[in-house]
């Protein structure tokens, strides 16, 4: 009985759990409080609202669908370098509402240009080209993509009427080649020809060859469309003038391109609107006789990835004289130093403003408008308006006017006395504009090209200049002075920390050496036209250290450099002679304005659009 007892004692005193099932128990107690403490918690997804920015910033690239919004039946394109084209597009865009039409101007880079085949759509539409001749017969920049797609293009443009106007200068043997082109080529695709193409020729006088054009085209136009003139002739504002009396000052333009504070800031790639500021390491004059200021220069462009050959050229923004900028605020009685914007008032434009904005008066008389050139026509027929003395107000309406009287006083008191903006309104005591006004009719300050005057190959981090200083004294007793040439004068290398910089970027030219380099070459560059035969010469020179076969000589001829009335001896051998049998030799000609010089009527430019 006893020991048949003792078992269910011991079951008695046996523990209800093992130590296996507690461990059991923990581990998964354990997991559940690790689960509810430490797992990943699922995040909420935020709601985001829908992006309309999107559509609204992206920029519309459709202009029909654009004047079909706006009402206007009259699109101007323009093909520009430096300004002429797009000025002329401007102005005969606002010409329109005088005939009872409606134009806009466009940059044929911003739109689907295969869209030109859509305008019938549009009654009484009508396509106008302003295009400008770049270099040797080339499309400028922003008519580039313009000119690949209608050579490759087979569009139907049945339907579209269109005209032509062409700036060249006929001292190029590719005169006005891509206006002639866009008017061929739009008539075998079909569009119809309302107007004989335009022949602006700047070696000339290229606004009078304009005004010419212009005032025989209307009237075809009104023929064409049975339209009539509605002789309004009231000037019409494009901008409108906001004052900032309290704007951080980190939101102010102060002479970049693009970009705000791109100058502090650098960022590559370089180009027309993001240039690169390249110290100035050496600037020294070439002639040590003669009256006139031969300049060398030399550009480092070390680290900016900019890469360039032998006769590219390089592009400088200069800035305006700060006496001039100083008198003309002294003579309209403002505050240059007030900042303000120009907002354009059709808020369908592409074109927000005249240039950056916000800015200052002073900034934008320094760095972005062109006071200096002698003002067109349309300026004065704008500016007439505000002068309170009537015999200044109508000679200065007579002067844009296209009467013969009116181009003859034009062409002498303006043109030929090389007056500008402010000698105008010294003159014309009693004119005195609004300053924002005279800042929305001045055209915009350009760069200026210059023929690279040194090799790659020898020169890999560093652009050279040559130019002579343009200073001249007018008829009526003033100096006026060339923008670029003087203010790169002034750029001189210092030792007190402070270097001198120039905003800069390329331009690719096809000014080049023949491919095979034993081929012989002479080179012809009166004046400054040496500059780009600098790099070619340094280049030929360079390959021939490296072993390459370069064309022999038997005899080397040191060149001489025209400085005007005197020539001073190049350290350059420029032209090579072919030994007998060795091959006809090619021959790379280039005019007085081979450096690149563009001031106005003192040697020419680079390209046929001298002004532009």
């Amino acid at each position: 009985m006893a020991d048949s007892a003792q078992p269910e004692l011991m079951d008695e005193d046996e523990p209800f759990l093992s130590n296996l099932d507690i461990f059991l128990f923990s581990l998964i107690a354990g997991l559940i409080v690790y689960w509810l403490i430490f797992r990943k918690k699922v995040e909420p997804i935020p709601e985001f609202k829908k992006l309309e920015s999107v559509a609204q910033t992206t920029r519309e690239t459709s202009f029909i669908d654009k004047m079909k919004k706006t009402g206007k039946n009259i699109v101007v394109f323009y093909g520009s370098q430096t300004g002429t084209a797009e000025e002329f597009s401007n102005r005969l865009a606002k010409d329109a509402h005088r005939y009872g039409m409606k134009g806009m101007s466009a940059d044929p880079e911003e739109y689907d240009m295969s869209e030109l085949s859509r305008l019938p759509e549009i009654e009484n539409s009508l396509a106008i080209f302003c295009m400008a001749t770049y270099g040797e017969g080339d499309p400028t920049d922003n008519s580039q993509d313009f000119y690949d797609w209608l050579q490759e293009g087979d569009a139907d443009f049945t339907g579209v009427k269109y005209t032509v106007f062409a700036l060249g200068n006929k001292t190029y043997e590719h005169y006005n080649a891509m206006g002639k082109y866009v008017d061929q080529r739009l008539a075998e695709l079909g569009a119809q020809r309302i107007f004989d193409l335009g022949m602006g020729d700047d070696d000339g006088n290229l606004e009078e060859d304009f005004v010419s054009w212009r005032e025989q085209f209307w009237p075809a136009v009104c023929e064409h469309f049975g339209v009539e003139a509605t002789g309004e002739e009231s000037s019409i504002r494009q901008y409108e003038l906001k004052v900032h009396s309290d704007l951080n000052m980190n939101k102010i333009y102060t002479g970049e391109l693009g970009r705000l504070k791109s100058f502090e800031n650098q960022k590559p790639p370089f180009d027309s609107k993001n240039p690169f500021l390249a110290p100035v390491t050496v600037n020294r004059k070439l002639n040590k006789a003669g009256d006139r200021h031969l300049m060398h220069l030399e550009l480092d462009i070390t680290g900016s990835k900019i890469r360039y050959e032998s006769g590219d050229h390089v592009a400088v923004y200069p800035i305006n004289d700060s006496v001039i900028v100083n008198r003309i605020g002294e003579v309209l009685g403002v505050d240059l130093d007030t900042v303000i914007s120009l907002n354009n008032l059709d808020e369908e434009s592409n074109k927000k403003h005249p240039f950056p904005c916000p800015t200052t008066y002073r900034t934008a008389l320094t760095h972005y408008l062109d006071i200096t050139n002698p003002p067109r026509t349309n300026v004065l027929y704008e500016l007439a308006q505000y002068a309170t003395d009537p015999t200044e107000q109508e000679n200065m309406r007579k002067m844009a006017s296209s009467s013969p009287e009116g181009k003859a006083l034009y062409q002498s008191w303006v043109l030929d006395s090389c007056r500008n903006i402010l000698a105008i309104l010294e003159d014309f005591p009693s004119l005195r504009p609004p300053i924002d006004h005279l800042c929305e009719l001045l055209p915009r300050l350009q760069a200026r090209y210059y023929s690279i005057a040194s090799s790659s190959k020898v020169h890999p981090d560093s652009i050279h200049i040559c130019a002579v200083v343009v200073e001249y004294e007018t008829k009526t007793g003033r100096v006026n002075k060339g923008v670029a040439t003087n203010w790169l004068k002034s750029k001189m290398p210092t030792d007190n920390g402070h270097k001198a910089t120039v905003p800069m970027y390329i331009r690719k030219s096809q000014f080049r050496l023949p491919f095979k380099s034993s081929n012989p070459v002479i080179m012809v560059g009166p004046g400054t036209g040496i500059a780009p035969f600098m790099g070619f010469v340094q280049e030929r020179g360079w390959l021939k250290e490296q072993g390459v076969r370069t064309a022999s000589s038997e005899e080397e001829q040191g060149g001489r450099l025209e400085t005007g009335s005197h020539r001073q001896r190049s350290h350059l051998h420029l032209r090579r002679r072919a030994k007998h049998g060795s091959g006809r030799p090619e021959r790379l000609l280039r005019d007085r304005g081979g450096a690149g010089r563009t001031e106005p009527r003192s040697g020419g430019g680079l390209h046929q659009e001298t002004h532009d």
